[in-house]
């Protein structure tokens, strides 16, 4: 009998202890942080700055306009034959060895 009464308490406490810990941190969880600004706020708000995607600096909008302007009119560096042939070998390489795993390549 003694053994039953004590089961029932280690239950009852259990079940309380879980029920206040599920609260606990509900109340913080509810709602954004005051600092957090709305998302319809931000979504109106004019982008006047950003950064450069050649070396990552800050730029003005008119200059980051400029920078990709130029990036536009200038192509690509390309890359030397014998480096793309062996790129080429690689992925070829890798792709037979995931279709053929026992290939030793």
């Amino acid at each position: 009998m003694r053994r039953v009464i004590k089961f029932l308490i280690l239950i009852v406490c259990t079940s309380i202890l879980m029920e206040l810990s599920s609260h606990w941190g509900a109340s913080v969880m509810a709602l954004p942080p005051k600092e957090d600004l709305p998302e319809e706020i931000l979504r109106t708000e004019i982008i006047t700055t950003a950064r450069s995607p050649v070396d990552g600096q800050p730029l003005t909008a008119g200059e980051y306009a400029l920078l990709q302007a130029q990036l536009q009119k200038v192509p690509p560096p390309k890359l030397d034959p014998r480096i793309r042939d062996q790129v080429f070998q690689i992925r070829l390489r890798k792709t037979l060895l995931q279709l053929f795993p026992f290939l030793d390549i």
